[in-house]
């Protein structure tokens, strides 16, 4: 399997989860669009493999809370969970359809997770999700400075904000400068790297290091009008 090739050393049951959730993933998918991509190896590179190379770079501390926004069909987090069982996931989404595919599949799996149906920018203002997680993580959701709006609220001092883009994410986290700034940010890191097709990836390391301002995040509307 191509995950063999990415130099994480997975146990059978791991590699037998992996396919049970690609299997899961196109057959759901018929009837929600979750995935242009359907078959086994496109699945296998594409999802759970562009989902954990990140990880080789940036080690999460073992039981770490991590908030996936966006999360869409469980990319990065349900991978990431497959192989850290530790970790305390919360999926977040906004579309009904799509988290009730992740009910599903977490159920089905037996994967210990919390999914939350709702919008990044009205749930990061609420207390109970404001700045409660150690990591915030992001896959191709918006642009950066968007998506530091979006994901940093939710971190708590000390914690990081992993934003998962693709071959322009250095320019990208240039762009994002004053947005992580003024989000109580620092940027920390920038790595690039491959995956075994030779598509280009990036991952922007996030450090919270002070309280994002109550006034964040604004609605989609202002962050479009006014971007950071």
């Amino acid at each position: 399997m191509l995950l063999d090739e990415i130099g994480l050393s997975l146990t059978d049951k791991q590699l037998e989860d992996f396919d049970r959730y690609a299997h899961m993933l196109v057959s759901y998918n018929k009837n929600v669009n979750l995935t242009a991509l359907t078959s086994p190896d496109e699945i296998a590179e594409k999802h759970f493999i562009d989902s954990l190379l990140p990880f080789l770079h940036f080690e999460i501390n073992q039981g770490a809370s991590v908030i996936d926004v966006g999360t869409g069909a469980g990319f990065p987090s349900v991978p990431l969970k497959i192989v850290r069982e530790d970790l305390e996931i919360t999926l977040l989404d906004s579309l009904l359809k799509r988290v009730r595919f992740l009910e599903l599949l977490c159920c089905t799996m037996d994967i210990k997770a919390t999914c939350i149906h709702g919008r990044a920018e009205e749930l990061a203002r609420k207390k109970e999700y404001r700045e409660l997680y150690d990591i915030a993580t992001a896959r191709a959701v918006a642009n950066l400075p968007a998506l530091c709006e979006f994901c940093l609220p939710f971190v708590k001092v000390g914690g990081y904000f992993l934003a998962l883009k693709g071959s322009q994410g250095t320019d990208e986290a240039k762009a994002a400068y004053t947005a992580i700034k003024t989000l109580g940010g620092k940027l920390e890191e920038v790595y690039e790297y491959s995956l075994p097709c030779g598509d280009k990836r990036t991952l922007v390391v996030v450090k919270k290091i002070s309280q994002t301002p109550p006034k964040y995040p604004r609605n989609k509307a202002a962050m479009t009008k006014r971007p950071l």
